[in-house]
C-alpha cells in the first residue's frame, strides 16, 4: 500500500474511532458497556497513528497517539496513557517541537504521579534535547534567541531539569551538559537555576552534604521546589558519601 493509501485508511480509522467515542457517551451505553467502545476507539486511534507514521505524516500520527492517550486516561490505564503520550511526542518531534514538548510533559506528569521518577527523568532529557535543537535552528536563522519568549522562559527550566537528570546518571555528564547549555544559551548563566547547579556540583565534588542542603534551602526560599525537583535533588544528595543513611532530607 502506498503512502496515500495508508493515509486514507488512517483517516477512516480516525472516523470510526470518533464514532465509537460518541456512541460511548449515550445514556444506555454509559450504563451497559460504554468502556468497550472506548477500548475499541483506543485501539483504532493507535492503529491510525501507526498508519500515519508509515505515511510519514508526523503531525497526524502525533494527534492520533494523543487521542489514544486521553482515552487510556479515561479508562484509568495510566501506564498506557503515558506510553501513548511518549509516542505522540516522538511523532511530533519531527513536525511540531512545541507539541512534542507538551505531549512529553503530559507523560512526565503521569510518570511522576506514579512515582516512576527514572522514566520521567529520561523524558526531561529528551525535552532538553528538543530545546537544544530548536536553539541551534533559531541561531542558524539569525534570529535573536532572547526575543523568543518560548525559549527565554522555558529553556532555562528544561536545561535545569535536564542537567539534574544528567547529574543522577553521572556528575561529569552534568558538568558537560551545564557547559553546553551555557554556551548555547548565554542567558542561562545568570539564572538562579544555573547558579544552584554550580553550587550543587561543587558540594558534590567536595562530598559536602551541608553545603548541598544549604544551596537547596536558599533556592527554595525564593522559588518553591515542586515534587519532581525535590525528589531528584534528594536522590543526588543521597549519593554524597555518608548521606546514604536514613530517608535523607533537604531542609
Amino acid at each position: 500500500m502506498d503512502n496515500a493509501g495508508k493515509e486514507r485508511e488512517a483517516v477512516q480509522l480516525m472516523a470510526e474511532a470518533e464514532k465509537r467515542v460518541k456512541a460511548s457517551h449515550s445514556f444506555l451505553r454509559g450504563l451497559f458497556g460504554g468502556n468497550t467502545k472506548i477500548e475499541e476507539a483506543c485501539e483504532m486511534y493507535t492503529r491510525a497513528a501507526n498508519m500515519f507514521k508509515m505515511a510519514k505524516n508526523w503531525s497526524a500520527a502525533g494527534n492520533a497517539f494523543c487521542q489514544a492517550a486521553k482515552l487510556h486516561m479515561q479508562l484509568q490505564s495510566k501506564h498506557d496513557s503515558a506510553t501513548s503520550f511518549v509516542d505522540a511526542g516522538n511523532a511530533y518531534k519531527k513536525a511540531d517541537p512545541q507539541e512534542a514538548i507538551n505531549c512529553l510533559n503530559a507523560a512526565i506528569d503521569i510518570y511522576t504521579d506514579m512515582g516512576r521518577f527514572t522514566i520521567a527523568a529520561k523524558h526531561h532529557i529528551t525535552i532538553a534535547e528538543i530545546y537544544e535543537t530548536e536553539l541551534v535552528d533559531i541561531e542558524k536563522v539569525g534570529a535573536n534567541t532572547m526575543d523568543n519568549p518560548l525559549l527565554k522562559y522555558s529553556a532555562k527550566d528544561y536545561f535545569f531539569k535536564a542537567a539534574l537528570c544528567h547529574f543522577i546518571v553521572d556528575e561529569l555528564n552534568a558538568k558537560l551538559a551545564l557547559e553546553k547549555y551555557e554556551e548555547m544559551f548565554p542567558a542561562f548563566t545568570d539564572s538562579r537555576e544555573c547558579k544552584l547547579l554550580k553550587k550543587l556540583l561543587e558540594a558534590h565534588e567536595e562530598q559536602n552534604s551541608e553545603a548541598y542542603t544549604e544551596a537547596v534551602k536558599e533556592f527554595d526560599s525564593i522559588s518553591r521546589l515542586d515534587q519532581w525537583l525535590t525528589t531528584m535533588l534528594l536522590r543526588i544528595k543521597k549519593s554524597i558519601q555518608g548521606d546514604g543513611e536514613g530517608d535523607g532530607d533537604l531542609k
